[in-house]
């Protein structure tokens, strides 16, 4: 499926989790609408535009199950966090219970707010490799304290590609009436995603990664009782509105000035291009061709998996712990020696991590190559 995207042909790409890929079709309908705005600038801004995105909050909406009203477009998961984090407006002693394998960007924004506040961020730690879900949460709640005000959890670690039982901590959550925020960056079109079903208080997600839309273009779903807590990272026209519509929620945080939203406006065709290719399929052919090198990609690693249960916790990503002393050196090596777009995660503690990633346009060529170069890598002492 390689010629239904644009990557280039002598790259082996193992790197979808980062940014993704946008297949031509869906591009070239990205193009389109970058040119009527320009065509007619005012009239796309003011008028065809926005209908155009209601359209487009509609198709999403109904791929994640959830009401569009409950929706905001934004254009990476990080403005999304950014909005619901800096609205806590937490207290002196107040504790943030997270892990310790979340998002870096997400960390650092938590860690810019807690110094402000004088509140506190808790990153539990994630016991690897995973046994189970019940064990996992047994040493989750083990962070809990009676000053823990709101959970931040990763739906799917984008590091360690581990996939957390986010449902049953938000059930226990809501029961203590403690704020969920799921940063599920990875998980629309990586996984079936009812984002109802969470019972999350707040939703953050990507749609151009395993979605394949163009880049900039993610989501942020908030329970209808909590909307009026969010506020705008940006005040603007939307802010009381001289047109107000029937939600200040979407007031609020869709208008904000002048942007190039044509990104938001291509979830139809990545809807209909999963639909037409029986994506179902595809993802599971790419979860197979990946579980089919687990266990040669550990052997040439001398390592182990990340979980006991990869049926469960893993998908078309995974980490593989590796023994480097440089791990920008390697990454460098691998792209511009062997050919091979992959990251080199080294901000997870004292753990160093590869992480192969498979999409439809990937073959076992690329993994046959990756494992070839690590063998000569190895000799070479650059992995030890």
């Amino acid at each position: 499926m390689k010629e239904l995207f644009q990557l280039r042909s002598d790259i082996h790409f193992l790197n979808h989790g980062s940014f993704g890929a946008t297949p031509v079709e869906v591009f070239e309908a990205y193009q389109n609408y970058q040119k009527e705005l320009e065509l007619e600038p005012v009239q796309f801004m003011v008028n065809q535009g926005p209908n155009l995105m209601d359209k487009s909050k509609a198709s999403l909406a109904k791929f994640l199950n959830v009401d569009k009203s409950d929706l905001i477009f934004v254009t990476n998961p990080s403005t999304g966090m950014n909005a619901v984090i800096k609205s806590l407006e937490l207290k002196e002693g107040d504790e943030i219970l997270s892990t310790n394998h979340e998002y870096g960007a997400v960390d650092r924004t938590f860690d810019f707010y807690c110094k402000k506040w004088g509140s506190k961020l808790i990153k539990q730690a994630v016991p690897v490799p995973m046994e189970s879900d019940a064990h996992f949460l047994e040493e989750f709640w083990k962070g809990l304290t009676e000053k823990t005000r709101v959970i931040s959890i990763s739906h799917i670690t984008s590091q360690t590609a581990l996939i957390l039982p986010v449902k049953e901590i938000c059930k226990k959550a809501r029961e203590l009436g403690i704020f969920v925020i799921v940063d599920g960056a990875h998980a629309p079109a990586y996984m079936d995603l009812d984002v109802s079903e969470i019972g999350a208080d707040v939703y953050v997600g990507a749609c151009h990664k395993w979605m394949m839309a163009p880049k900039g273009s993610s989501f942020m779903w908030c329970r209808r009782e909590v909307q009026d807590k969010i506020e705008p990272l940006i005040v603007s026209w939307g802010y009381e509105a001289q047109f107000p519509s029937e939600s200040r929620y979407q007031d609020w945080h869709q208008y904000q000035g002048t942007r190039d939203f044509s990104a938001f406006l291509c979830l139809p065709e990545c809807i209909s291009f999963m639909k037409k290719h029986n994506w179902n399929a595809v993802r599971q052919s790419s979860q197979d061709l990946l579980f089919a090198y687990h266990e040669e990609l550990c052997k040439v690693l001398n390592t182990q998996l990340l979980t006991k249960n990869p049926w469960h916790h893993l998908g078309q990503m995974c980490s593989f712990p590796i023994q480097t002393n440089n791990a920008a050196k390697l990454k460098e090596e691998l792209y511009n020696k062997y050919k091979i777009e992959i990251p080199i995660i080294d901000n997870v503690g004292p753990q160093v991590y590869l992480r192969v990633s498979i999409q439809a346009y990937n073959t076992n060529n690329d993994i046959d190559a990756l494992i070839s170069s690590i063998i000569k890598l190895r000799k070479s002492g650059l992995i030890n």
